[in-house]
C-alpha cells in the first residue's frame, strides 16, 4: 500500500517510475482505475466501487446490469464484471433472469437486518435490564455471542451494597461453551453446527462442571433450550450464581441473552428461587417483543415469563 501511495503521489506531482515496457495497457488501466478513488490514500478502490455499485440498485431499479453500471461508476466493463462476480459470489448479488443482469441477494438483507439488531439491542435492551435491576435488586446484564465467546454489551449495575461486589465490564469476554451463557446463546445451533464450531473432540475445562465434550455440551445446550433458561450455581466462578434467558428477533433466531446475578453459591430457596427465574424470562421476552419477535404457543421462555404475570394477578 505505502509503495502504491508513493507511486501515486509520483504521478500527481509529475513524475514516473521507469516502468519495464512488460506492464502492458490493461496492467495501466488497473492502475489508474485504483487511483480514481477519491483524495483519501487511506480508501480502498475495488471496494469503494464494489460498494458504489451496490448502491446503485434500488426499489426504482431494481435489476442492473454491468454495461449501465459500468458507465454509472465511471470504470471499464471488464473491471465492472469482475467486481459483480465478486459480489455474486458473496451473496450481495444474484442474477436476474440468469443473464448479464443483477438485482440485491440477500447478503445485503442479512447485513441490513444485523445492523438493525446491533444498534436496537443496547439501545432498546438497556432499559429493560435497568428495570429487571430496579425489581430484582441484582446487577443484570445483556450479552451477545462471538463465535466461541460471550460478550457482555450492557451492564446495569445493582445499587443494592449487598450485591454491589459482582461488576462485570462492557467488553468482557467468556467461553461459551464453559457458561450457561453461552449455552444459552447457542440454543439454535443443530450438532453439525456445534461441531464446526468445536472441531475438537475435547474441550477446555475451566471447572469440573464444565463439559468436557460436544455431546455433553450439546445435552446442556438442548436441556436450557426445553427450559427456556439456564441457571447456573457456582458453575463457573465460585460464589457466583445466575439466571439466564434467550432473546430473540424477529425471525425467531436467538440474538442475545438476559442474565441476573446473585453473588452467592446458590439461588436459594425455591421461593426466591423460581421468581427470579420467571422475571429474568419476562424481561427476555420484553426485549424479544421489542425487537419484533412473536412468540410460539408453546415458546418455554414465555411459559415461564407468565408465572410472573400470575404470581403478580
Amino acid at each position: 500500500m505505502a509503495k502504491q501511495d508513493t507511486t501515486a503521489a509520483g504521478r500527481k506531482a509529475g513524475t514516473r517510475d521507469n516502468a519495464p515496457a512488460s506492464h502492458d495497457a490493461a496492467h495501466t488501466q488497473d492502475t489508474q482505475d485504483d487511483d480514481t478513488s477519491g483524495s483519501s490514500t487511506y480508501l480502498v478502490p475495488g471496494l469503494e466501487r464494489g460498494l458504489r455499485i451496490l448502491a446503485e440498485f434500488s426499489a426504482r431499479e431494481p435489476v442492473l446490469g454491468a454495461p449501465e453500471l459500468s458507465k454509472r461508476i465511471g470504470i471499464p466493463r471488464t473491471t465492472t464484471f469482475r467486481l459483480l462476480q465478486t459480489l455474486e459470489a458473496l451473496g450481495f448479488l444474484e442474477r436476474a433472469n440468469g443473464d448479464r443482469h443483477f438485482r440485491l441477494g440477500v447478503a445485503v438483507l442479512r447485513l441490513g437486518f444485523e445492523y438493525l439488531s446491533s444498534l436496537e439491542l443496547t439501545d432498546v435492551g438497556t432499559p429493560v435490564i435497568e428495570k429487571l435491576r430496579d425489581a430484582t435488586g441484582l446487577s443484570t446484564h445483556l450479552l451477545i455471542r462471538d463465535q466461541r465467546d460471550v460478550v457482555f454489551v450492557a451492564k446495569a449495575q445493582t445499587h443494592n451494597p449487598m450485591f454491589s461486589s459482582v461488576k462485570v465490564h462492557v467488553g468482557t469476554r467468556l467461553p461459551a461453551h464453559a457458561t450457561v451463557h453461552g449455552q444459552v446463546l447457542m440454543g439454535d445451533l443443530t450438532f453439525d453446527e456445534l461441531r464446526q464450531l468445536y472441531p475438537d473432540s475435547k474441550l477446555e475445562q475451566f471447572t469440573d462442571r464444565t463439559p468436557g465434550t460436544l455431546e455433553e455440551l450439546y445435552g446442556r445446550i438442548r436441556e436450557s433450550a426445553a427450559l427456556g433458561y439456564a441457571v447456573s450455581e457456582a458453575s463457573f466462578e465460585r460464589g457466583i450464581s445466575v439466571v439466564t434467558a434467550p432473546v430473540r428477533d424477529q425471525s425467531g433466531r436467538i440474538v442475545a441473552a438476559i442474565t441476573a446475578t446473585v453473588p452467592r453459591s446458590d439461588l436459594g430457596e425455591p421461593e426466591e428461587r423460581e421468581p427470579l427465574i420467571a422475571s429474568v424470562c419476562a424481561a427476555a421476552v420484553d426485549l424479544s417483543s421489542r425487537l419484533n419477535y412473536r412468540p410460539r404457543a408453546d415458546d418455554p421462555t414465555v411459559m415461564q415469563a407468565r408465572r410472573k404475570q400470575v404470581a403478580a394477578g
